[in-house]
C-alpha cells in the first residue's frame, strides 16, 4: 500500500502534475538546466519546489517550455518568446472559453437533447 504523501500512480496522467526534476526536464526538451531556468526568471514557468527545494516540471510546463526554446532556436530573444508563448496560451484559453460560451448560448443540440 502506498505511503500517504507518495505520488499516486493516478498523478501519472495529469498534465500539472510535477513529475519531472530539472535534469529530466532539461534532458527531454533538449536544452540545460539554465535556459529552465531563464523561464523561470522571464515569469513563463513556476516549476513547484520540492521538500528539498529543488525545481520539479509539469507536462504542461515542459510544452510550454519546448514552444519558447523553438522561438529562441528560430533567433527570438528569449523575452519576446516568452510573451509570445503567453499570448499564445492566453489566446488558446480566450477561444476555448468562446467556444464553451457559444455552445452554452446555442443550448443543446438534437442529439443532447435525447
Amino acid at each position: 500500500m502506498p505511503a500517504e504523501n507518495s505520488p499516486g500512480i493516478d498523478n501519472l496522467d495529469d498534465d500539472s502534475y510535477p513529475a519531472y526534476t530539472m535534469g529530466r526536464a532539461a534532458a527531454v526538451l533538449g536544452t540545460t538546466p539554465a535556459f529552465l531556468r531563464a523561464l523561470g526568471e522571464a515569469k513563463l514557468i513556476t516549476p513547484l519546489r520540492s521538500e528539498g527545494g529543488h525545481r520539479r516540471y509539469s507536462r504542461y510546463q515542459l510544452r510550454i517550455a519546448a514552444r519558447a526554446r523553438e522561438l529562441v532556436d528560430q533567433g527570438t530573444p528569449i523575452e519576446a518568446a516568452c510573451r509570445i508563448v503567453i499570448l499564445e496560451d492566453q489566446l488558446d484559453e480566450a477561444l476555448r472559453l468562446n467556444e464553451a460560451m457559444r455552445r452554452q448560448a446555442d443550448g443543446p443540440t438534437t442529439d443532447e437533447a435525447r
